[in-house]
Order: structure tokens, then C-alpha cells, then sequence
């Protein structure tokens, strides 16, 4: 079912495998089969414990996802009825587990009205790119303030002898691991563990599956790596998924000179998308670093049984002065904090 139209790599059973490593959890299979025993329909879910003394309400407590940790990854049919099937298999597993939410994570609203009981909730926006479907065609950025604006950063960056590369070794990923902790302390952001890119190094990365791309400048005969992010590849879509690097090496654009190589990558190797993420609706920031390369929004959905108390699409961050205060004292920790702190959040999520 990982080649189905809608497939994508947080269906494959690698992410699936390291989902269930990272904090030993098992996966919850619905499977729907025809007399032949041919697969009409899979949904991978996982189950969390959810954060204790109800911290966050109901969208934050115990969960059967699909999946947790995950951007998106809803059910993969090839029948309609097989859909509501395994639909109907998750909501009575979660009727029979009292206390526990049934999420699904879609980029579409293509559940409605499947289920009954099924509620849906409009959730973030991801920006995807699409790639020229011809390799003899060039990429190119089709408004010319952003074509001017992305030539202008990847010139300065060049000059300064800044370059990406694919990484090679797993140390290489650890050094990564360190930039990654930092942009996560900066953003207020837990981070995840550093066994979850290992797992997925061991897992994707021999298979084709998984790149770091580092941003790395030379000068006076000297290496150092500025930035880095992790792609994900599968089927016709490029994935961006996790970067980390320093403030003070912004000026250096090595962001910049990362999505410019994955991006030309990305078409050379016949990819047709280039699926940069969702971003939260107050970063407005990295909303116009992903649309400067020609992206376009696409909403993403979240469907729960039974209906929570407040949708996801009601629920307004919080800048109040406790908030301010956490936030402060965040940014200050030391980066084996943010690394155990970001572990222990994950693992009720």
C-alpha cells in the first residue's frame, strides 16, 4: 500500500519502525482484505499516553494517531467502502479504551461524513512545491522578486565559500544533532531524541531514503558546518523535514544555499514535489522563507472521535506572562536540557 497514489514516506514501514523504536511503542494496524486476501485498505496508528494532569486539554491527552509525531499519514485505500471499514474498526477500538481520542492526520477533507461521529478540524498550512515535469526544463522561481531575492542570498553565500553536501557518516549527523538542539531552544520547541535520527540513519539513508544536506564553509583551508536538514524521499516528493543551525550564522545564508541544492536535486533526480512542511500559523517567518521558492499552501485536516471540547482550529497560543517567563527560561537552558526536556514531552505525545 507505500505505492499507493497517497502514499507517502510517513506511511512507509521504516518511519513506522522508528516511530515505534523511538519510544517503544507498538503500532495499531487496521488492516481491510477481500476474500482473496488482497489489502483494500491499511491505517497505522500509535498510541500515546498523553501528558499527565490533563496539561493541554484533550487534544494533548491519550491518543490513538495516525500518527503521532508525525506531520500527516491518514488511511491508504483503494475502495471506499474499505475506508469506512477500517474508519469504523479505530472508533470502536477507542469506544472500547474510555479516555482516549481517535486523530487522524490528513492533507485533505476527504473523511467527511464517512463516519458517523467523525469530527473534522482544519489544521496548519504546508507548502509544497511543484517541480518542472520535464528534466530538460530548468527550475526557475516564477516571481521575479523572489527569483532576485534567492539569487542574491545563494550569490552572497557562494562568495563566502559556503556550499551544501550530502552527509556521509553517522558523525556527521551527530555534529548536525547539535545545530538541530540549538534552533530547537531558539524556537521554543522541543526537541526530539537523538536515537530517532540514528534509527531513521540505520533505517532510510543506505535506501535512498533519507539525506542530510549540510551547509558547510570553507576558508583559509578550514571546514565548518554552518546548517543542516533532513530530506526524506519516496515516490514523486521530496520531503523537508528537520533543520537545525545557529543565529549567528544566519548572515552566512546557508539555509539559503541547503533548499537551493535540494530543490535542483530534487529535479535532476525526476522528483515531481518538493513538500516542505507545515508551519504554525504565527510563524510568519518561516511561512515566507518556504513561499520564496515558489511554494503553495495546502491546508492540512485533523479528524477526532469523539468531537473534543475545544478543535484544534479554536485553540489560540497563549502569550500570556507565565508564557513569557517559560519561554524565557527556555532559551537560556543548556542544549543536554533541551535535548532531555524535548525527550521527556515526546514521550507522552
Amino acid at each position: 500500500m507505500v505505492q499507493h497514489p497517497k502514499g507517502s514516506i510517513y506511511h512507509h514501514p521504516a518511519w513506522l519502525e522508528a516511530l515505534e523504536k523511538e519510544y517503544g511503542q507498538k503500532g495499531v494496524y487496521f488492516v481491510c482484505e477481500d476474500a482473496a486476501g488482497q489489502v483494500l485498505a491499511i491505517l497505522p496508528m500509535l498510541c500515546t499516553r498523553g501528558l499527565p494532569f490533563n496539561l493541554g486539554g484533550a487534544l494533548t491527552g491519550r491518543r490513538l494517531s495516525s500518527l503521532p509525531r508525525t506531520p500527516v499519514a491518514g488511511p491508504l485505500s483503494i475502495d471506499s467502502r474499505a475506508t469506512v471499514a477500517v474508519l469504523q474498526e479505530a472508533v470502536q477500538w477507542v469506544s472500547q479504551n474510555p479516555g482516549t481520542q481517535l486523530q487522524i492526520k490528513t492533507q485533505g477533507s476527504e473523511l467527511d461524513g464517512l463516519v458517523d461521529g467523525l469530527a473534522c478540524a482544519p489544521w496548519r498550512l504546508s507548502y509544497v512545491l511543484r517541480l518542472p515535469s520535464s528534466l530538460q526544463e530548468p527550475f526557475r522561481i516564477a516571481d521575479s522578486k523572489h527569483r532576485k531575492v534567492n539569487r542574491w542570498a545563494i550569490k552572497k553565500a557562494t562568495k563566502l565559500g559556503v556550499h551544501a553536501r550530502a552527509a556521509e557518516t553517522e558523525a556527521e549527523l551527530r555534529e548536525w544533532y547539535v545545530l538541530y538542539l540549538d534552533a530547537m531552544r531558539r524556537n521554543i520547541v522541543p526537541a526530539r531524541p537523538y536515537r530517532f535520527f540514528a534509527t531513521l540513519w540505520e533505517l532510510m539513508q543506505p535506501r535512498g531514503m533519507m539525506q542530510l544536506l549540510l551547509a558547510e564553509q570553507e576558508r583559509d583551508g578550514r571546514k565548518k558546518i554552518l546548517a543542516g536538514s533532513i530530506f526524506f524521499m519516496f515516490g514523486q516528493t521530496v520531503y523537508y523535514a528537520f533543520n537545525g543551525a545557529r543565529f549567528e550564522d544566519f548572515s552566512l545564508r546557508p539555509n539559503d544555499v541547503i533548499q537551493w541544492h535540494a530543490i535542483n536535486e530534487a529535479h535532476r533526480q525526476g522528483f515531481h514535489y518538493l513538500d516542505f512542511g507545515e508551519v504554525a500559523e504565527e510563524h510568519s517567518q518561516l511561512a515566507a522563507f518556504k513561499s520564496k521558492w515558489g511554494s503553495e499552501p495546502i491546508r492540512l485536516y485533523r479528524y477526532y472521535y469523539p468531537v473534543p471540547q475545544s478543535l484544534e482550529a479554536k485553540i489560540i497560543r497563549s502569550r500570556g506572562y507565565t508564557s513569557l517567563i517559560a519561554e524565557a527560561i527556555w532559551s537560556k537552558l543548556p542544549l543536554k536540557a533541551t535535548a532531555w526536556l524535548g525527550d521527556r514531552i515526546y514521550s507522552y505525545l
